[in-house]
């Protein structure tokens, strides 16, 4: 629809701007408006860094703080898509929750009203140009400078200098146009006119893809009777229901926390527009009231349609907002990911890009939604299922009591759970590191790619390790039967533990998880130790052949590879999560060699 929809537009523009010199200046404003909002995007995109995402995980922890949020980001940064953008971003990677999202929207659409309030109160009213210009001169001088910040104000001065050179030729253009073309002459009264001009609204928001742009073109119409004020009113019900349209295109290749947030947007604005269409002559009267109690005069409906505008985005917050559980819970039944069989990222969105934080989050995270998925892989591949492992039923006798291997096709297993996931993970943070990042957090995604990869070494030693395991697993030789037991209790003991040592996290200081992963590699050692041991016995008594011997050691190779592949890796998630090293914790490989030859007490 968009690839239709835009040389379409292109087309009407041309012609439009080739038959109407007055049309020109109109247009002109318009853009330099939208440019103005661009700026002012890429201005306040360079504060997401750090400070922005601390105030928003902070400011989000309650539904009325989210909300108030929302407005108070949108009023500052005059561009809710922006706001809209960060927020997908923060519950995509599970930063905050979406109940604290879906307030976050419906404060942004509060947030948008100020730039009905701007435009009306002092755009149109005001020489505003004369101020441009002083902002765009010091905006340009910023801009050229190198260091962040500095780009960023300027980025912020010619945002605002835009804006309002925007408004400005928005207010002589349809000035101009009144002398030419008359189009009150098509204003509509009744149920039949709101209903027409609320389309005409809708039209306009999909074109421009901005509210705060079609809002600029009502009220400089309005400010030049180009429209009546019902129709106007009319106009800005469109606007917001434009910017659901909007929503729902942007949702088509969105990510699911997206999508969700998407939906949100769409019920808030369906629900207030139709309750404000079925109220409209009780909100109008509501409008005038207030609007005497604040001594706005009754014939300047600029600024009562600012008050309209911000009046029934006010009373769908009200409306809706003691519901946002029950929105939180609909749209998590009912938008879900698509089923298949190659395992997809559920971190690894494009949205998660836009900051350095977030980037570092969702991979930590999809990191250890790899990590689960060869956590059941290698449970299945030791035949034990994940419920026994997770339980505090006896490995031991789980293990002795295996009557039959399970079958496992672990290069399948592989292919579709653990390969395609990780090469997703390499591919997200190649994207992360062509953005400026910080060397902090450069340094963490460096950390969980290793630790990816440690995943993936760990799958590929069950590869190799499933083969005799099922061939000597249930073996009727009791001696070569007990070391293939040894070996399977001593992963399957390594994944509980692991198991418990990452639902921990919360709960234990970054020390005490490295003294744990050290207290893990020791035992895993001395295991190793023992087997080894055992296996000379039995070679020197004959009970086992030579050559099952040397697959036992063998085996006993990639379950060390195993074990010291998760063992880094899990080292690497819990270090993260805890955002402090450890290393000086950690214990060296001659330490902990030391130790597994101690003699025990």
């Amino acid at each position: 629809m968009r690839r239709l929809l835009f040389p379409v537009v292109l087309v009407v523009l041309a012609v439009g701007l080739w038959l109407s010199n007055d049309l020109v200046e109109i247009a002109a404003g318009i853009a330099l408006f939208m440019f103005g909002m661009s700026c002012l995007e890429n201005g306040f995109n360079a504060f997401t860094g750090g400070t922005l995402e601390g105030i928003l995980r902070k400011s989000t922890n309650t539904k009325f703080k989210s909300i108030c949020f929302g407005a108070a980001s949108t009023t500052l940064m005059q561009s809710s898509s922006l706001v809209s953008l960060i927020t997908i971003s923060f519950v995509s990677a599970e930063l905050i929750s979406l109940v604290a999202g879906i307030g976050i929207i419906m404060g942004a659409n509060i947030g948008t009203t100020t730039g009905a309030w701007l435009i009306a109160g002092l755009g149109l009213k005001v020489d505003i140009a004369a101020y441009a210009m002083p902002m765009l001169i010091f905006g340009v001088i910023l801009v050229m400078q190198k260091p962040k910040l500095r780009k960023a104000s300027g980025y912020l001065l010619l945002g605002t200098g835009f804006l309002f050179l925007g408004i400005h030729y928005m207010k002589d253009g349809f000035a101009a146009f009144q002398n030419s073309f008359d189009l009150s002459q098509y204003s509509i009264e009744g149920l039949l006119g709101i209903l027409i001009f609320t389309l005409i609204g809708m039209l306009i928001t999909v074109v421009m893809q901005s509210s705060h742009a079609t809002l600029l073109i009502i009220i400089s119409a309005l400010a030049a009777g180009q429209v009546s004020y019902e129709n106007a009113i009319a106009l800005a019900i469109g606007a917001n229901l434009g910017s659901t349209i909007t929503a729902i295109l942007g949702a088509i290749a969105a990510n699911l926390g997206g999508r969700r947030l998407a939906g949100a947007h769409i019920i808030f604005n369906i629900v207030t527009a139709v309750v404000s269409i079925a109220l409209i002559d009780y909100l109008i009267m509501l409008v005038d009231l207030l609007a005497k109690g604040l001594g706005i005069a009754p014939n300047d409906y600029l600024l009562k349609l600012a008050l309209f505008h911000t009046l029934f985005n006010v009373m769908g917050v009200l409306l809706l907002a003691p519901f946002m559980s029950y929105i939180e819970r609909f749209l998590i039944r009912f938008i879900r990911s698509a089923p298949t069989s190659i395992e997809q990222p559920l971190y690894l969105q494009a949205s998660a890009l836009q900051t350095p934080l977030t980037a570092v989050t969702a991979v930590h995270k999809e990191v250890l939604h790899l990590f689960d998925n060869a956590y059941g892989l290698l449970a299945h591949g030791l035949s034990l299922s994940r419920k026994t492992i997770d339980s505090d039923e006896s490995l031991t006798e789980a293990v002795h009591n295996t009557r039959r291997i399970v079958q496992l096709d672990v290069d399948d297993a592989y292919e579709d759970k653990i390969k395609s996931l990780h090469s997703e993970i390499i591919s997200f943070i190649g994207k992360a590191q062509v953005r400026e990042t910080p060397h902090q957090s450069s340094e963490a995604l460096y950390a969980l790619r290793l630790a990816s990869r440690h995943i993936v070494v760990a799958v590929k030693g069950m590869k190799h390790l499933h083969k005799n395991v099922s061939r000597y697993g249930i073996s009727t030789n009791p001696a070569i039967r007990e070391r293939y037991d040894h070996i399977r209790l001593r992963l399957a003991k390594l994944l509980r533990e692991l198991r418990l040592l990452t639902e921990q996290a919360d709960h234990s200081s970054s020390d005490v998880m490295a003294l744990s992963l050290d207290a893990l590699k020791v035992s895993q050692e001395k295991m190793s130790q023992t087997l080894l041991d055992e296996l000379d016995d039995m070679i020197r008594h004959q009970r086992i052949s030579a050559s099952v011997a040397t697959s036992i050691m063998n085996d006993d190779t990639y379950v060390n590879d195993i074990a010291n592949s998760l063992l880094q890796a899990v080292r690497v998630l819990l270090t993260h999560h805890h955002h402090s090293a450890t290393q000086h914790m950690q214990l060296n490989d001659a330490e902990i060699q030391q130790l597994a030859e101690s003699p025990k007490e």
